[in-house]
């Protein structure tokens, strides 16, 4: 385990050392430098201070990824206030209930956001500002109004000279003083706020300068297309990004997979972080129907021209993501198998990682050249991973006689969380006395400890002779039939039924009627049949008419369709 340290100081430190580089770029939009970030964040420090902040304090943050986004973010933690990201997608009595239980004192909005929410239903805020400008809509406090009037006047009697490197001073962190309260979606319907320390952002940012760091170089690109107010996005892209010297440009709309392609063709980022149903979608739409596919595989198996054929195709994908990727890194749910297996055939650079928002959110991980079909990796640095089988024992990764038996992912270590925030009962229930947090997956190793999530425990389904039924593993082998764009799969008694939503590009290509889709899905709960073992073969597949509700992570809320 390294040596903790300040999280706070290798914010200065990025701050000084990449000064005249580019720092942040909204897609499409404006460019901030790092002493442009830098001078931004000294004008709100003052702000707060004037507006009688203090360290410990709650702001939150709600909107989509942006340029300013990232300055308040990294201005809260830096001025010693708790940041309270929430996601924009969340309804506004969501968005009430989380300021107003994390007891925030300011709230910087979105202008999506910003037209739906009610500053009345947020009795306990100081005031609402626009994130696009930094400009205050709501308050309650003549003192904010006064700031906002001021600021260039108060930042220049600070800095009558000009705001320069010595400038950016901020005190230094206690690594168990909390950093961030994160609520999560979840797919259970109820939100938590997951207290992060200073010491799990160090932890999570220890990590990716490990794996990451040598592969990715100060000045290099990135794209930023996961929420930020998620901890995935925050630790992988912006975080990890920022330190390194990156010059990160936010993807401020809906991350739709021709979106990504466009922003990555344009961006060239040199890693790329991304959900698998991003990834999934853009092999499928893009890659596949551009290139003669049953001849590439045909080509792969012969031994004499094999290599030539996979630089082809390899080169050919990378360069459709700019060319300048080391690799692509998923997580928050797990890649369909089919297209992960013919990325890794042809050798690109493709990996998975597994965490949480409870870890913010690294457990396992494994660079593209170690990564295993199916496996979300080893377990990441500070940190222990383990799996308590039904009967109780703790079987630690990599330990002998520990492959292949099934058990509940538990971890402890550096990254995992305080609490639930005002929520004992909660946390008790997931962080027992010994340290570990139960994630509540279901997963097995291999004998070198690499981790395979089989489904959540609560997504289990029990079959009528009592066999453990994961309905994860149909549904991704669903995904990859004809016409089907996603699926969930239910029990109803003793039967298992699919909910499938058709791929709606697919069924207008041919064109198909609403009876032909429904005779190719019977086709295909047949030939999937055939390869189910009996107790996990579906009775019947049933339309729907849209895409399913998801979380962030884009994980379905199943809760919603049980």
């Amino acid at each position: 385990m390294n040596q903790p340290q300040s999280f706070i100081a290798n914010i200065e430190k990025t701050l000084i050392d990449h000064w005249n580089q580019n720092a942040f770029t909204d897609y499409k939009g404006d460019t901030l430098r790092f002493c442009d970030v830098a001078r931004r964040m000294a004008k709100l420090h003052i702000g707060m201070e004037v507006a009688g902040l203090k360290p410990g304090d709650k702001i939150a943050i709600c909107g989509r990824n942006s340029a300013n986004w990232a300055v308040a973010f990294f201005s809260i933690l830096t001025y010693g206030c708790v940041v309270v990201p929430i996601q924009c997608e969340f309804q506004p009595e969501q968005i009430h209930n989380i300021v107003n239980h994390s007891e925030a004192k300011f709230l910087y909005v979105g202008d999506g956001v910003a037209k739906d929410i009610d500053f009345e239903k947020m009795p306990d805020l100081q005031g609402i500002a626009y994130l696009n400008d930094l400009s205050i809509r709501n308050t309650r406090s003549d003192v904010l109004v006064y700031v906002h009037e001021h600021l260039n006047e108060l930042f220049g009697k600070k800095y009558p000279r000009r705001f320069a490197r010595e400038h950016v001073v901020y005190t230094h962190e206690n690594l168990e003083t909390l950093a961030i309260i994160n609520y999560t979606s979840g797919t259970t319907g109820f939100s938590k706020g997951v207290m992060i320390p200073y010491r799990s952002l160090w932890s999570n940012l220890d990590f990716a300068l490990q794996n990451f760091g040598p592969h990715v170089k100060s000045e290099d690109t990135m794209l930023s297309t996961l929420p930020m107010a998620h901890t995935y996005g925050m630790a992988c892209e912006i975080i990890f990004g920022f330190i390194q010297g990156c010059h990160i440009h936010f993807l401020n709309r809906q991350p739709a997979p021709s979106l990504v392609m466009e922003a990555a063709a344009k961006v060239k980022p040199a890693i790329l972080i991304a959900v698998p149903m991003v990834i999934e979608k853009i092999v499928r739409k893009h890659v596949y129907q551009r290139m003669d596919l049953h001849r590439a595989r045909y080509l792969l198996q012969l031994p004499l021209i094999k290599s030539r054929v996979k630089e082809r195709v390899v080169g050919w994908i990378k360069d459709q993501f700019g060319g300048n990727i080391y690799q692509i890194m998923t997580g928050g749910a797990p890649m369909n198998q089919e297209i992960e297996q013919f990325l890794m055939g042809v050798d690109f650079p493709i990996t998975s990682g597994y965490g949480t928002t409870e870890t913010s959110p690294m457990i396992t991980y494994s660079d593209w050249k170690e990564h295993i079909l199916g496996s979300c990796g080893t377990v990441v640095p500070n940190m222990e991973l383990a799996l308590i089988a039904k009967d109780g024992t703790l079987l630690r990764a990599g330990d002998p006689n520990t492959a292949d038996i099934e058990g509940e992912v538990v971890c402890r270590g550096m990254n995992v969380m305080l609490g639930y925030y005002k929520n004992e009962e909660a946390t008790a229930a997931v962080l027992g006395s010994a340290g570990w947090l139960h994630t509540g997956d279901l997963g097995v190793f291999t004998e070198d400890g690499h981790l395979f999530i089989k489904g959540r425990i609560k997504n289990m389904l029990l079959g009528a002779n009592g066999q453990n039924i994961y309905p994860e593993e149909i549904e991704d082998k669903l995904n990859s039939m004809p016409a089907v764009c996603e699926s969930l799969v239910l029990q109803e008694g003793q039967n298992l039924i699919a909910l499938v939503y058709p791929d709606p590009d697919d069924v207008e290509a041919i064109p198909l009627s609403t009876e032909e889709v429904k005779l190719l899905m019977e086709q295909n709960r047949q030939e999937l049949n055939a390869i189910l073992p009996s107790f996990c073969r579906l009775k019947e597949i049933r339309l729907h008419d849209r895409e399913f509700e998801k979380t962030a992570k884009k994980s379905i809320k199943r809760y919603l369709y049980q």
